[in-house]
């Protein structure tokens, strides 16, 4: 391809692009918006150029005409009345523009670029860049005409069409010596002047950053209107700030130094430029002072380039200004001069960048980007800013001032632009203009931030003007601090900074900070918001610091100019207290809050903090008022916050505060540090507070009342933790204080103020709190503080005059002579104060003589006893001072004296209790004890017993004395329940007082030795004696049944001795199975207590796991191999819970035949028993244990059989048949013998298995042993027979080979319709095809067959009349012998060979029959001969012709591909071009218990709201379910719609091979169309296949569901699995039943073993809803299961006929709804989902067909549903 171009170029002819330079200049000029655009283009050009002066000039065509007169006729018309006839300046219209500069000549290479578009200047000192900027004359002018240095250049458009031409020529040699180089632009269009004043007001502002521009002058014809001159002062040097980073973030600028510049701009304007100017709006009237909010910014900062009728808003509405004053009429010509000062810092920019982006830049800008530079920025400070607005004022124009738009825009109106060498469209956000060599758009209106490179060098551009930003800004606040400190040197220290020096520079740092205050840029927010970020983060950070350090700021506060992480935002809960820290003034707040609001967002500057406070603190005491409101403060704060450590907090500030107390009168001043402060007093009205005297000593610890009486006492407690004052504490002040009190305040020195303390602590005695009342009297008690008759007495020293026994007693006396009552006789009384005399003095002077008696005695006692302390009454509690009376059989002690005792140790004196021999009080027989009286009550008050306690009754009753025993026990259970209902036979639990039999012998017992039911006495226990019975026994809490831990200690240490006895001791235990704990009943299980008789008739004993019942059968054989027992059908339930189980587990028969297979063989009785065994092995193979699976492997326990010819009796010549060795099978005998796996062989093929019979073992002929033994590793017969063939000639053409092959491949289709139970190798439409199936015919045919097993190889040699091979892939060839007639079973053996993967037997006599029995035959046997047959042709022709529809289809879409857009859209079943697969025939497995089921009528005639969706769109999200659902409600609303149901084909999907037998209640049939029946599928055929469906419905009996492998995922919706579990991760274990019901769950189930209980009520209630549906259905009763798993999207299942509902679905949906009684919702559930998964016993695959029998099965059963929701 490569070379055929080259081969069309060089035979081609060149031809030029052309481009229209008019259309390109337009479009060019297009981009430029902005106003004066030819200026500000001319104006750069000049300053590049180095031109100093720059002339304007505006021309009429009257100048103009008259300039090119001859110059004796000019001078005529040049006198000219200026008063009178100028021009209106907005109005007269101009016909030429002239631009002079008086810069550097232009060279040949300026000529010949300026004809060049968009070659700029590769000047990188040059501000031009894109070589469009001379072109913008083309917007104004046709044909520009330049002169420079004696030479012209002119521009035309050739023809006047789209080529632009330039012509260039010298000039005469009388304009040689020009200085200036000109631009004439005559105008396109005569138009009026630019507005003279904006231009006047442009020109200011463009000239400020000019590099060599110092002089522009603006010329209307001959007059000049304006001149403005520029006077640069004298660079200074100011340095980098401390603490800023110079270098930008890559790296790529660094800034070298900074300078500052004056900038002086002299304008000269005349009258009638302002004439013509755009009026400014008024100013605002300022408020009268304080002037915090700063200037107003609506009349003084217009924009920059406004229209002549812009004007700028107020910010907020205000009362206008009266009208100005008429200016006076002044002369047009006049010339105003006006003069700014600005400050202009500029940063000496180093520019180091690698070559690739020098390359790339320069690709962008055609010039090398400079590698030194300037950045400036215009300052404008607050004394020159002030002073250009007072100018303003002062002329009153309404104009407003030329320099307007180069002050700064401190208010943020967006005026402050970016220039680049003149002013661009880009605002720098805030209120100074930047200039920089910023890289522009095309159109030089704004900063190009999209181009990848150029953005990054703007972008680092823009770093470096951030930093420059804020050097400005650190510097003139450095100013501020300068002048602040000297301020402050030079003020007084007790008068401070003058107000107005403060104010002032307040107000000079106030203007920095809205001048640095950033907003929004246009037409970029980009620009402000890089300045932005670089003026705060430009700060140097250390190198190697693992920490953020602080970024100073500086920052005007109250105390000056300090870092702003210095500066606090204010907070007015301070003011009262925080007077030293500095803090951001209120004017500055007001005026710069945008700035401030900057600052706290980054986190520069921070609220009032604790530490602050704390430091505050620290550095001064404060007075009383400043220390009310810091505690004002606190207390707020405590109750607003929600912080943990508050409490540390408090502490901290409690020991920084210091209180200063000033002195007042004769009171000395003081200092209280607050950390010494614990309480404080409460003067409140009501409290104790309150009684306590201040004039008296208070304790060091005490806040100054001063102080506290400003708080609630609750707050003083919560915020500060401080207590109030108590009684109790002032008390102990008073009586033991740190110095000693003076003497008339000193209780125990001063009666009056002992008397004055007693008073106060009398009054606040009723209500002290209880706790405190004891701490009072002991103080008291210690002090001699009572006044009396003897003088200061210790409380218990003195009495009351009620006490007057004696009299010489000291009775209290107060020196006022106040009485003793009340409040005050309570007080004293509980300090100690006697109101009677000492007991013991009682006792010494009255009992020890013998004239009162005992009674006397507790009758005087009970008089005072409201006087008696608890001390007295603790001393005759504890004195042994009462008689105890003697028993009858006692007698008095040597010395005479009558025993006494203690009262508790005495009981009163009753008979019961003389019974009982228990000591009772001699109380005597005057008067007679009476239970109730006063004295009785004292003496129980002092212990006195009125009942023994429980452990001495119950002693009493466990005494050798028996009549002491039975009164004992019968007072216990007399007085029970009114005294001994804490009784707890634990407590007792080794004290014998029960009455017992032993042995039917009287015992007393202990509690937990005796039983209730005298049946246990059968086991040797102990029961209760006859006498005992009914409440007795239950007020004795005797247990009725020996718990589990004793019967089974019983059965370990004593088992029962004999068969007998078993049975009655079993008997017993079988009522007590239920008390048995788990645990328990598993030690049962592997105790050896069942006896058991040996053949000797001794008894042994074995464990129950070792035991079984004797069943009907007894089993005969398995009773030599294991005890089988029976103790009666009541003693069995017992044994039965141990672990006896009724018959040996697979798994035990299994090791037994492990053990001794030889044995197990013997005992057996032979091959059939033997044989049984392994069946029943086989079938519960899923029992056995990994285990002993792998030790069946491995043993010799497979019985194998091998064939060995029978021994002649006589001899006798051999016949034929035996020459032939074709033997009959009687003539052949077995040999059995025990192998290992390996060692036998599965005898699959019948023919190599009549050759080498006699050679190998093999096993049982049946398929349940062959399967065994395949799983257990035995091999398979064909597996080791190879087969070599001999040919000889072949028969070419044979017409035999060509009628067997016609034969196969017509009865084969009938033979693959009844063979079901394996899928074929190859399809029958593969087989049928010519070259996949060959047919030969040979000579002579010999097979060979050898087999090699084991160390035995044999080889057969025999003739065939038909073999079949094929070699990998290839083709099938089956070959014939042409020398005999073809045996059909030969044939049907090869095929089935290599049809199938393991053929049977029978397959290969059924395919004989078929192919060797006449089609009538087969007819009449009952094959549906013609039917098969036609389908199958019908399938053939179906697949050509839609073959030929494919590609049919294929051209027609090839021929309408210009609509493949529109129908892309359509469904990819649109275009299917190979027919649906064929049904695998084995889909569905055998019928269920090989019962035979009819062919039915197939419905071809399905309802159309049943279409075979699946089929037309396979990718359906729609749910079966859901959509069969959706059919059934449509039914029920229109009726029964078969009767108009549409002819349709419905397709029956495939099963996977490798899914597990399903029932086949259908035919298979083919997928292609069918052509449709003229009638319906009879109801009767449609209700017996349903019928069928629910009798198939069976119960699942394996225990340990397994994941099916290789089954397509259904899915609800595209990600939701409804009932197809083969998408289940993990296997199900069946973990118990319920009602009858099987539960599983998955084996990944938390916490499986208690699964079944933790779901109980909800399985209850699952199973309540199931149970109707399922009777709805009648449905088998063990058909439905339930099973649990944790996740998934698994609803229901349907294996194997066994139908499974998802219970955590049902807990999710229903239950909740169930539980509260609401059943229909999930009635109406899991009726729709039992139907859908009993349609699946009919149809595997969520189809059509499916949905059709699902529908049906809702509509057949729904009656009976109706009636189970109307019976809710």
């Amino acid at each position: 391809m490569a070379h055929a171009r080259d081969r069309l170029w060089e035979s081609g002819h060149d031809e030029s692009v052309e481009v229209n330079q008019r259309a390109l200049i337009d479009k060019v000029l297009a981009r430029y918006s902005g106003e004066f655009t030819v200026f500000r283009e001319l104006l750069q050009n000049s300053d590049d150029a180095e031109a100093t002066a720059v002339e304007i000039h505006f021309q009429t065509r009257d100048y103009l005409e008259q300039r090119n007169k001859p110059e004796e006729t000019a001078t005529d018309g040049q006198a000219v009345n200026a008063k009178t006839e100028l021009p209106n300046l907005k109005t007269a219209v101009v016909h030429q523009w002239t631009f002079k500069n008086n810069g550097k000549f232009f060279r040949d290479e300026d000529w010949s670029r300026l004809k060049k578009i968009a070659e700029g200047n590769p000047d990188e000192e040059k501000i031009g860049a894109f070589g469009v900027g001379f072109y913008s004359l083309f917007s104004v002018t046709e044909e520009p005409f330049v002169t420079s240095g004696g030479q012209w250049m002119g521009f035309y458009w050739k023809d006047k069409k789209d080529q632009l031409f330039a012509r260039r020529g010298k000039l005469p040699d009388s304009t040689a010596e020009d200085p200036w180089t000109t631009f004439e632009m005559g105008l396109r269009e005569p138009s009026p002047i630019p507005p003279p004043f904006d231009f006047t007001r442009f020109l200011a502002s463009s000239i400020t950053f000019m590099r060599h521009l110092l002089d522009v002058s603006v010329f209307l014809d001959d007059k000049r209107l304006s001149r403005l001159t520029k006077a640069p002062g004298v660079p200074k040097a100011v340095g980098i700030p401390k603490g800023l980073k110079p270098s930008s973030p890559l790296n790529t600028m660094q800034v070298a130094g900074i300078n500052v510049t004056p900038l002086s701009i002299k304008a000269e304007v005349m009258q009638w430029v302002y004439m013509a100017g755009t009026e400014k709006p008024q100013p605002k009237k300022e408020p009268p002072k304080p002037p915090a909010g700063g200037a107003g910014g609506g009349g003084f900062f217009s924009s920059l380039f406004s229209s002549l009728t812009g004007s700028h808003a107020p910010s907020r509405t205000i009362t206008p200004a009266p009208a100005p004053s008429p200016v006076p009429e002044v002369d047009p010509l006049t010339v105003v001069t006006s003069n700014v000062v600005l400050s202009i810092f500029a940063a000496d920019v180093s520019v180091k960048l690698d070559q690739k982006m020098i390359a790339e830049l320069n690709r962008s800008t055609k010039k090398n980007p400079p590698t030194r530079m300037k950045y400036e920025l215009i300052y404008t400070g607050k004394a020159e800013y002030d002073a250009s607005k007072g100018e303003d004022e002062k002329q009153g124009r309404t104009t407003g001032s030329v320099f307007q738009g180069l002050r700064a825009d401190i208010e943020g109106t967006g005026q402050a632009r970016i220039f680049i060498g003149h002013a661009t469209g880009q605002t720098t956000g805030i209120g100074g203009h930047m200039s920089a060599r910023f890289i522009p758009t095309v159109e030089r209106e704004s900063i190009d931030l999209v181009d990848r490179n150029v953005a990054v060098w703007n972008k680092e551009l823009l770093y470096v003007g951030g930093f420059l930003s804020r050097s400005a800004y650190e510097i003139e606040l450095e100013h501020v601090q300068q002048l602040w400190n000297e301020a402050a040197a030079a003020a007084r220290p007790s008068e401070g900074i003058d107000p107005q020096v403060q104010e002032t520079l307040r107000n000079r740092a106030i203007h920095a900070l809205k001048f640095f205050t950033f907003h929004p840029s246009t037409p970029s927010a980009v620009v402000s918001t890089i300045l932005e970020e670089a003026f705060f983060s430009c700060t140097a950070s250390p190198r190697f610091s693992l920490i953020s350090t602080h970024k100073a700021f500086p920052m005007i506060s109250t105390a000056g100019v300090r870092d702003a992480a210095d500066v606090r935002y204010p907070d007015p809960s301070f003011v009262g207290f925080v007077k030293e820290l500095p803090v951001v003034p209120d004017e500055v707040l007001v005026q710069a809050k945008a700035m401030v609001d900057a600052l706290r967002a980054r986190g520069m500057i921070k609220d009032i903090t604790f530490m602050d406070v704390l430091q505050e603190l620290k550095n001064r005491p404060l007075s009383e008022q400043e220390m009310i409101a810091c505690f004002k403060w606190w207390h707020d704060m405590y109750n607003k916050s929600t912080a943990a450590n508050l409490e540390y907090v408090r502490d901290q500030l409690i020991g920084a505060a210091v209180l200063s107390i000033e002195e007042k009168g004769d009171k000395a001043g003081r200092i209280i540090p607050l950390s010494v402060v614990e309480s404080f007093l409460t003067r409140k009205s009501g409290s104790t507070g309150a009684l306590i005297p201040t004039d008296g000593p208070l304790p060091p610890h005490l806040l100054p009342v001063t102080i506290s009486r400003h708080f609630e006492p609750q707050a003083l407690e919560t915020a500060f933790d401080w207590r109030e004052l108590t009684i109790v504490e002032w008390l102990r002040h008073l009586t033991n204080p740190p110095t000693p009190h003076d003497p008339e305040h000193d209780i125990t020195q001063s009666a009056p103020w002992a008397e004055r303390v007693l008073q106060v602590l009398s009054r606040a005695w009723t209500s002290l709190p209880q706790p405190q009342r004891p701490e009072v009297v002991q103080i008291l008690r210690a002090q001699a503080c009572v006044p009396t008759s003897a003088g200061l007495r210790r409380p218990e020293e003195a009495y009351f005059q009620s006490a007057h026994i004696f009299n010489d007693l000291p009775v209290v006396t107060m020196p006022s002579g106040a009485s003793v009552k009340g409040p005050l006789e309570k007080l004293l009384q509980a300090i100690g104060v006697r109101k009677h005399v000492d007991l013991q003095i009682v006792f010494d002077r009255m009992i020890k003589t013998g004239d009162w008696t005992i009674a006397q005695l507790i009758k005087y006692l009970v008089e005072v006893q409201t006087t008696l302390t608890t001390v007295e009454m603790d001393r005759l509690k504890l004195t042994a001072a009462f008689p105890r009376e003697l028993r009858p059989d006692e007698k008095l002690p040597e010395n005479g004296r009558t025993p006494r005792a203690r009262a508790s140790d005495l009981y009163e004196p009753l008979d019961v209790f003389r019974e009982l021999k228990l000591p009772v009080i001699d109380w005597g027989t005057h008067p007679k004890w009476r239970g109730n009286s006063e004295e009785a009550k004292f003496l129980f008050k002092l212990g006195l017993r009125r009942y023994p306690p429980l452990p001495d009754i119950i002693g009493l009753a466990a005494s050798p004395d028996e009549k002491v025993r039975s009164a004992a026990l019968k007072y216990f259970l007399d007085n029970y329940t009114t005294r001994y209902t804490d009784y707890d036979p634990k407590a007792f639990a080794s004290v014998a007082f029960i009455p017992a039999t032993k042995d039917g012998k009287p015992c007393l017992a202990k509690p937990f030795e005796v039983y209730l039911s005298p049946e246990w006495a059968t086991l040797g226990f102990i029961v209760t004696a006859p006498s005992l019975k009914g409440e007795a026994l239950a007020n004795l809490k005797v247990q009725e049944h020996p718990p589990g831990t004793r019967l089974v200690n019983l059965l370990k240490t004593s088992p029962p001795p004999t068969e007998e006895i078993a049975k009655n001791w079993f008997t017993i235990l079988a009522s007590r199975v239920t008390s048995f704990s788990p645990n328990e009943l598993w030690t049962l299980s592997q105790t050896a207590f069942v006896p058991v008789k040996l053949g000797n008739g001794a008894i042994r004993h074995l464990p129950p796991t070792q035991c079984y019942f004797k069943g009907e059968s007894q089993a005969q054989f398995h009773s030599k191999l294991f005890t089988f027992v029976d103790f009666g059908t009541t003693a069995n339930a017992f044994l039965s819970a141990c672990g006896v189980k009724h018959e040996p587990s697979v798994e035990e028969v299994t090791k037994i035949l492990l053990e001794n297979p030889r044995r197990f063989y013997e005992l057996a009785d032979g091959r059939e028993n033997y044989l049984a065994e392994l069946r029943n092995i086989a079938v519960n193979l899923r029992l056995i244990s990994s285990s002993t699976l792998a030790r069946l492997k491995r043993a010799a326990a497979l019985l194998g059989s091998r064939r060995v010819k029978k021994e002649k009796t006589v001899s006798s010549k051999k016949t034929e048949k035996d020459l032939t060795g074709e033997l009959e099978e009687e003539d052949w005998e077995y040999q059995y013998d025990l192998l290992t796996p390996d060692k036998v062989v599965i005898a699959d093929d019948t023919n190599a298995y009549q050759l080498f019979g006699d050679v190998i073992f093999t096993a049982p002929q049946e398929d349940l042993l062959e399967a065994f033994y395949m799983e257990l590793g035995c091999r398979r017969l064909s597996g080791l027979v190879r087969e070599d063939y001999q040919t000889r000639s072949e028969v070419v053409g044979s017409r035999r080979a060509a009628d067997i092959r016609a034969l196969i491949l017509e009865r084969l289709p009938l033979f693959l319709h009844e063979h079901t139970h394996t899928k074929t190798r190859v399809t029958y439409s593969w087989l049928n095809k010519k070259d996949n199936f060959v047919v030969k015919t040979f000579n002579k045919l010999t097979v060979t067959k050898t087999l090699q097993f084991d160390d035995k190889r044999v080889s057969k040699s025999q003739d065939a009349s038909a073999v079949a091979r094929r070699i990998g892939h290839g083709p099938i060839e089956l070959w014939l012998a042409g020398n005999d007639q073809v045996d059909m079973y030969e044939v049907a053996t090869s095929m089935c060979r290599l049809l199938f993967e393991s053929p049977k037997v029978n397959d290969a006599l059924l395919f004989m029959t078929i192919l060797s029995t006449d089609l009538r035959a087969l007819r009449r046997r009952g094959y549906n001969v013609d039917r098969i047959l036609r389908q199958q042709r019908a399938d053939r022709l179906a697949a050509e012709e839609a073959a030929k529809a494919a590609k049919a289809r294929l051209a027609e879409a090839e021929q309408k591909a210009a609509f493949t857009e529109k129908s892309s859209s359509r469904s990819s079943a649109d275009t299917l071009v190979s027919p649906p697969p064929a049904l695998k025939e084995n889909g569905f497995g055998t019928p269920l218990l090989n019962e035979k089921v009819p062919a039915l009528p197939i419905p071809h005639e399905i309802p159309p709201s049943i279409s075979d969706q699946s089929t037309r769109n396979p990718s359906r999200p729609m749910s079966a379910l859901r959509s069969s659902i959706d059919t059934l409600q449509r039914r029920l609303q229109k009726g029964n719609a078969s009767s108009n149901a549409s002819a349709s084909g419905v397709e029956r999907g495939s099963a996977d091979s490798g899914s597990e037998s399903q029932l086949q209640l259908l035919p298979p049939r083919p997928s292609s169309p069918v052509k449709p029946r003229p009638y319906a599928t009879p109801r009767s055929a449609i209700a017996s296949n349903i019928n069928m469906a629910i009798r198939a419905c069976k119960e699942e009996r394996a225990e340990v569901l397994r994941n099916q492998k290789q089954l397509q995922m259904v899915r609800e919706a595209l990600n939701e699995g409804y009932c197809d579990p083969s998408g289940h991760p993990t296997d199900m274990a069946l973990i118990g039943d319920m009602g009858g019901t099987k539960v599983f769950a998955e084996k990944d189930v938390p916490d499986l073993r208690n699964l079944m209980q933790a779901k109980k009520d909800s399985l209850a209630r699952f199973i309540h809803i199931i149970r109707p549906l399922q009777d709805v259905y009648t449905l088998p009763p063990t058909s439905l299961h339930i099973f649990y798993d944790r996740e998934g999207e698994l609803i229901a299942f349907n294996r194997n006929a066994s139908l499974f509902l998802n219970l955590r679905y049902f807990e999710q949906w229903h239950d909740a709804e169930v539980q509260s009684g609401q059943l229909t919702n999930a009635y109406i559930s899991w009726y729709f989902t039992l139907a859908h998964e009993i349609a699946h016993n009919l149809v595997r695959p969520h189809n059509s067909e499916h949905e059709f029998y699902f529908s049906s099965i809702c509509e057949q059963y729904l009656p009976g549903f109706m009636k189970l929701l109307g019976s809710r």
